[in-house]
């Protein structure tokens, strides 16, 4: 699984600082601190028809994110969201927009880690681009042998650029040739893929793992709601790959790849049609409910 590039983003505008700039011409600076040391908060939010869908929850998370990382002279709410809106609005996007909102600390005045080099207050980049759903019907992942980081080391609640901990093991995946790769946690429980959220369904309930050592997505929180109001029986608790060889269905779900059905893990096959129907229902009322909520875009 590669994405592939599309062309109707040749030339699309991008928000950098204060201001939109062509593709070509969006650049930090090599003294911003995204560039000194992933020093940055991010997330990936997702247009259809007309609406950002769940925009309010993931600016609560990119704010969590930036007060968590003390960063300073982080722009309001109001700023982003109508600096998104000029950048979808110069872009002529409405529907299968995928928008990449980076916060920054910002520009240093020389090189180095302390926070306190960082005079400028934080660097907006919004990349919104032509995108629909990037995962095929259905994917096959390997096991990594790269932990997925403990609170004890870097909690994943803070949603921050430093993503070597996930690129290793998507390499992993890439050198195995499948698609992604399930991370443990440090307690060889199941924890999450390189860069999706994951469940399991087993004879009619679906379970997913404590969010302790995964990002607690919002297109998860999304499947738990969605689970709890179609009457699902859904369950966190801790769960082992052993439990994931033997499921009815396992899928995983993020932004960017919406829900995506797992075919194989670790060589094992997964493939039973009781647990293909449950999922069906939850894909079903999640593609209602993305076309139906959201922030309604504010121009023509």
């Amino acid at each position: 699984m590669l994405q592939q590039y599309d062309k109707r983003n040749d030339n699309i505008q991008i928000w950098v600082g204060d201001q939109l700039y062509p593709r070509a011409e969006a650049k930090v600076s090599v003294f911003d601190s995204t560039v000194q040391g992933g020093d940055a908060v991010w997330e990936g939010i997702r247009v259809y028809d007309g609406k950002i869908f769940c925009l309010e929850a993931h600016l609560d998370r990119l704010y969590h994110s930036a007060k968590a990382m003390a960063f300073e002279d982080v722009p309001s709410k109001t700023f982003i969201t109508d600096a998104i809106m000029q950048t979808l609005k110069a872009n002529g996007q409405r529907d299968e927009t995928h928008i990449r909102l980076t916060l920054s600390r910002g520009l240093k005045i020389t090189s180095g880690m302390d926070p306190r080099l960082n005079q400028f207050g934080c660097t907006l980049i919004i990349v919104a681009e032509w995108k629909p759903p990037v995962y095929p019907p259905s994917i096959r992942l390997i096991t990594a042998s790269q932990r997925r980081n403990s609170p004890m080391c870097l909690d994943s609640k803070i949603h921050h650029n430093n993503l070597i901990n996930n690129i290793l093991a998507k390499i992993e995946a890439n050198f195995a040739g499948v698609d992604a790769a399930i991370m443990l946690d440090i307690y060889g429980f199941v924890s999450e893929a390189n860069g999706v959220n994951i469940f399991m369904i087993q004879n009619g309930v679906v379970y997913t793992s404590h969010a302790d050592a995964c990002l607690p997505g919002i297109t998860r929180a999304t499947v738990i709601q969605i689970c709890k109001s179609q009457s699902i029986p859904i369950i966190e608790r801790n769960l082992s790959i052993a439990e994931f060889y033997s499921a009815d269905e396992v899928f995983v779900t993020g932004t960017m790849g919406e829900l995506t059905a797992v075919s194989e893990i670790d060589g094992r096959s997964i493939n039973n049609q009781s647990g293909k129907e449950v999922l069906l229902q939850i894909k079903e009322a999640f593609a209602v409910k993305v076309k139906t909520e959201g922030m309604p875009l504010t121009f023509e």
